[in-house]
Parts: structure tokens; sequence; C-alpha cells
């Protein structure tokens, strides 16, 4: 996952295909943001802009695709206890927009890492309710992020199940807005990613006051139909 090709960026990073970025270590996949020498423009199909940082992320798309079904991540996060650095292992629809721009169509965060909450791991479901939803997210998930953690959801037709080391997080049965009905958006075959980037909003990085570089550990990706 590139930002030359798509544009994603979280942050201020740039998403890059390097050695420096995305790499094997020990037997974990590294993805790691970094400072670069000097600021450069990073290559932007949404729109150039000029930065000093880079990072990695990568995709299943176009490789790996699923509804439904166990998807299991053993992950260690940034030991960072400084706003400014996001990390998240997350599933996103093949079709983005088949029921409509972000996030009608959906988007499931098993686990988003922001340093400013050295204590705890947040998982996010993305979609549009029919009625407020207090069941979409938490902030109560209590661990030690720069462990490693085994990040599993448990998707079905009717429920998503977010559980962290065997503990459930975040159980949701979705009630979208019409004219969508369930199952939908969650009917639909999703990819997986894992990023790590910079914070932004009260996460927001600071140049001089956020660790770099910060590297998110991945030991597995998993999943079972």
């Amino acid at each position: 996952m590139v930002t030359s090709t798509n544009g994603y960026h979280s942050g201020a990073e740039c998403f890059v295909n390097s050695p420096n970025n995305i790499s094997e270590s020990g037997g974990y996949l590294r993805l790691t943001t970094r400072a670069e020498a000097a600021p450069f423009t990073c290559s932007d199909p949404l729109g150039n802009y000029s930065t000093q940082y880079t990072s990695g992320a990568i995709t299943t798309y176009g490789k790996f695709s699923q509804t439904y079904g166990r998807f299991e991540i053993r992950a260690a996060f940034p030991a960072a206890t400084a706003a400014g650095l996001q990390s998240s292992l997350w599933l996103d629809p093949n079709n983005g927009a088949k029921y409509g721009a972000w996030p009608a169509s959906g988007e499931i965060d098993v686990a988003e890492f922001y340093s400013q909450y050295p204590d705890r791991v947040i998982p996010y479901i993305h979609y549009l309710p029919a009625t407020p939803d207090p069941n979409v997210t938490n902030t109560v998930c209590l661990i030690t992020p720069s462990q490693f953690h085994s990040y599993v959801l448990q998707w079905t037709t009717n429920q998503l199940t977010v559980s962290f080391d065997g503990t459930s997080c975040l159980v949701d049965t979705w009630n979208p807005a019409a004219p969508l009905v369930a199952p939908q958006p969650f009917d639909q075959s999703f990819f997986v990613a894992l990023t790590q980037a910079l914070g932004v909003g009260s996460n927001v990085f600071g140049s001089t006051s956020t660790p770099l570089p910060a590297t998110t550990q991945i030991d597995y990706v998993r999943a079972w139909k």
C-alpha cells in the first residue's frame, strides 16, 4: 500500500515501498515510520504534498479477501507514551463504494493503537447506523500495546466480535440506515490492511515530541472461513 498509487495516508507520513519501512527481522514483519534527512514531495494522485516522514503499510487487496469468518493478527505496537503515532490492524471492503462513500460501505478496525493512550488498544466498527449504535467502539480494552497480543475478529452474518488475547472487547449486531438492511454493508468481501502511521487530531504528531523511528511488528495474520 503506497501513497503514490491510491492516495492513502493517515497523517503527515508518505507510505512507500522501501526496506527502510517494510522489512522482516527475527521472523517478524516490521512496519516503520521514520524521519528522512530532508523534506521531499510525496507523490499522491489526490494531490502531492511535502513531508519529511515515510512509513510502511501492507494490504491483501487483490490477493486475499473474505466474507465472514475468523481473522487473527498477532502484533506488537511501538513502545511509545507520547502522542503522535497511530497503528491499525483493519479490514476494508474490496468495493469501497458498493453501498456509498465511506463509511456507508463499512470498515472494521480490529485494533487501533494511538500513542496518546499507551495503556489500551481500540476497536472500531464503521458504518451508517439506522439509530445511534453504542457498540461500535470503546476505549476500555486495557493491555500493554508494546507486547505481543492476539487480536481476533469473529464475523458472522449478524454479529461482529473483537477479542484481545481471548477476552471479548467489543460485540456489535449492526443495524444499517435505509436503504440498507442487515447484513449489509458487512455482507461483502473485505481485505486485510496493516498500517503504521502518524497521528492527527488530539493524537497529533509532534516533530520534537513523538519518538521516531517507530515500528509495529506482526508475528502472523490468519483467517478461517
